[in-house]
């Protein structure tokens, strides 16, 4: 039996903090102990790690086209080609008929980015052509940590230029000159902080803004009508817009309406004027007008009022319409308003399912796409007439292999916590199940995100093999509003660990799987929440996965100096508070690791994560193994040396850390492959 590696205790407060230090011998030499014992302890699942590995990748369409997209006279489009782990990016000539198929004699190679990442890690931050369409300019990072390389690209030429920026945030926007771009520089901390103006062929840039508020984050957009640049600087509470003619972009940005500390507002530039989304009346945000001339604050004329049971997610401003993106009874909806014509809201198939506009198409355009998927239904793009608010499916992701989407059943379980507050959840299993399966249980809550249900050709090798996946929609998500948030942060935090805790007892008592067949899983806050609620009920569980988890969340918050943290206040409290300090202590889970039994763990690190750093896995994993009173369920750690906080860049490289994982959960419930 291969021996488990065991963290040394040093002395102080904190006996690992010594894993902290990044890149020293000994710290590496643990990790790479763990990782050997790892693959040493799952080697009985080698050969179903392989198959789980072929049969997700023999599920997707590994050669294959996407939808492409019309801008001026172009088609763009990328391919993906079975063996590479990345797709290649192309355009070719627009059909004078509209029609969406490529042409081969006009099409050109844009970006490849299997020759670029040549086997390594690789993530395109933004993508974005000119607006003449003769430039292409693209950020780049190669390592995992979030920082970019900045290039642009002739396409005229091919001629490939690097811009000589450094601590860049990836951040690209050009004005309508198409010689001029706007991008963010990061601070120690890797806050996007400042923006600067670059006219190409310049030796050096232009800095435009410098935020020097820590909490605050700097964007800079283009609007819809492409007419104006949007400046956007924002906190998890406040925010503040700056706006610039996109045709002259060496002005000054003029500020929309100064910051007061909890207004949020987002403005956007459409056919007849401004259009802002805010929440001066009310926390789920209403929406506002106001002519070309006059943007500012005092001009804001009420469009769709405020209300208190839904959420307006969004607004997407086109020529033909305004597209509102709500958010009810947990579900997202979209309205559609024609401009001179009553309004309507889109039909949907499912009783539970994700919808997004996407604002990919012209400004002009009479149609727009969604993307809609369902847990038992693939991710279909759709076209919506504006108008007449008719749809078409014009590309459903394919499932290759036998594949009925009514072979599953999709459905929505409404728990109660212990306050009374009914929280829902979302699960999906195969129909021809008995009353009583494993269970695959799913949960985040936090920064209000909402987590929709969505497709997974991977989770068909669970769901296939009688394993149901739920998801909780616990408090601290947004998926029941801003209020739904509110009572999941800072002194509610509490409530987002009792609604999972709940969700997984009213499971139980539904008779739908019992404790010894529930594994739950959550990635980064969510790996907080997973840690949490072991702590406070293990014995509802018998395995858990944590993805890059922030489970060392009071000592992180008490680092200022740690990317991001300054930021986070807002989301957790400030520990320097002695209150707050003490709220945090109580739930955080490396401190409250306890002397009891816990379930099988397998905790996942990035190396080069700067959101969540490595450590917190591997601190969390060394005291668990000090304290747990049970030493035969599997404690296992796996740290990517090539990754950051997303994982693995490539899709290959992606599915086997998926087959790593279900292999881990099939090992945990006594299945067999």
């Amino acid at each position: 039996m291969t021996q488990a590696p065991i963290a040394r205790r040093a002395p102080g407060d904190d006996p690992y903090a010594w894993l902290e230090s990044r890149d020293a011998p000994e710290v590496l030499a643990h990790l790479e102990a763990e990782n050997a014992y790892l693959e040493a302890e799952l080697a009985p699942e080698a050969a179903l790690r392989e198959q789980l590995f072929e049969e997700i990748r023999a599920r997707i369409r590994e050669t294959d086209l996407s939808l492409p997209v019309p801008r001026g006279d172009y088609l763009y489009y990328q391919r993906t080609q079975a063996g590479d782990e990345y797709g290649r990016n192309y355009r070719c000539r627009r059909p004078a008929n509209g029609d969406l198929t490529p042409d081969p004699a006009t099409e050109e190679l844009l970006f490849d980015g299997n020759a670029i990442a040549d086997g390594g890690f690789l993530s395109v931050g933004r993508f974005t052509i000119s607006p003449d369409q003769t430039r292409l300019a693209y950020s780049l990072d190669q390592v995992g940590d979030e920082t970019y390389r900045l290039y642009v690209k002739e396409l005229a030429t091919g001629l490939v230029t690097e811009l000589p920026f450094e601590e860049c945030d990836g951040s690209l926007t050009w004005a309508n000159d198409s010689r001029t771009l706007f991008f963010g520089e990061r601070d120690e901390s890797h806050r996007p902080h400042k923006l600067y103006r670059y006219h190409l062929g310049d030796a050096e840039p232009q800095l435009v803004f410098h935020e020097t508020d820590g909490r605050f984050f700097l964007g800079c957009y283009r609007s819809s009508s492409e007419r104006k640049l949007l400046l956007l600087s924002h906190s998890k509470t406040t925010s503040e817009a700056w706006v610039l003619d996109a045709d002259r972009p060496d002005e000054a940005f003029v500020c929309l309406a100064p910051r007061e500390e909890g207004h949020e507002y987002f403005p956007d530039h459409g056919v007849d004027g401004w259009y802002i989304r805010s929440n001066q009346d009310g926390i789920n945000f209403a929406l506002y007008q106001a002519a070309e001339e006059s943007p500012t604050r005092s001009h804001w004329q009420l469009l769709v009022p405020h209300d208190p049971a839904v959420m307006l997610e969004d607004a997407s401003l086109g020529a033909q319409a305004l597209v509102l993106s709500l958010r009810t009874a947990g579900l997202p909806v979209l309205e559609v308003r024609p401009y001179g014509q009553a309004s309507y809201r889109v039909d949907l198939p499912d009783e539970v399912y994700s919808l997004d506009a996407m604002d990919v198409l012209e400004f002009d355009s009479p149609v727009m796409r969604l993307r809609y998927e369902a847990l038992n239904r693939p991710a279909e793009i759709r076209e919506l007439d504006l108008v007449s608010g008719t749809q078409r499916v014009l590309k459903q992701v394919p499932v290759e292999g036998p594949f009925d989407a009514d072979a599953y059943e999709s459905r929505r379980l409404w728990a109660t916590a212990t306050d009374g507050t009914r929280i829902p959840i979302s699960l999906v299993g195969r129909r021809d199940l008995p009353q009583s399966a494993p269970l695959y249980l799913y949960g985040y809550g936090a920064y209000g995100h909402s987590l929709d249900p969505w497709f997974s050709h991977a989770r068909l090798s669970l769901l296939d093999r009688g394993v149901r996946f739920a998801i909780a929609h616990v408090r601290g998500g947004g998926e029941l509003g801003e209020a739904w948030y509110r009572s999941g942060k800072l002194e509610h935090k509490q409530n987002t660990f009792d609604d999972f805790i709940a969700c997984t007892e009213h499971l139980l008592e539904q008779g739908l799987t019992t404790p010894q067949q529930v594994v739950v899983s959550g990635g980064s806050a969510g790996g907080l929440l997973i840690g949490a609620v072991l702590n406070q009920r293990p014995e509802l569980y018998a395995g858990a996965i944590a993805e890059v988890p922030f489970v060392d969340v009071l000592n992180t918050m008490l680092k200022p100096d740690l990317p991001l943290t300054v930021t986070e206040y807002d989301e957790w409290g400030d520990p320097n508070e002695p209150e707050v300090r003490a709220r945090i202590a109580s739930y955080a889970p490396y401190e409250n690791v306890k002397a009891q039994a816990y379930p099988a763990i397998l905790a996942v690190a990035g190396y080069h994560d700067t959101r969540v750093q490595y450590w917190e896995a591997a601190k969390w994993v060394a005291r668990l193994r000090e304290r747990r009173t049970d030493q035969a369920p599997l404690l296992l750690l796996k740290t990517e040396f090539g990754a950051g906080h997303g994982g693995m860049s490539g899709r290959y490289q992606a599915l086997r850390d998926v087959a790593l994982e279900y292999a881990f959960v099939f090992r945990v419930l006594g299945l067999t492959g």
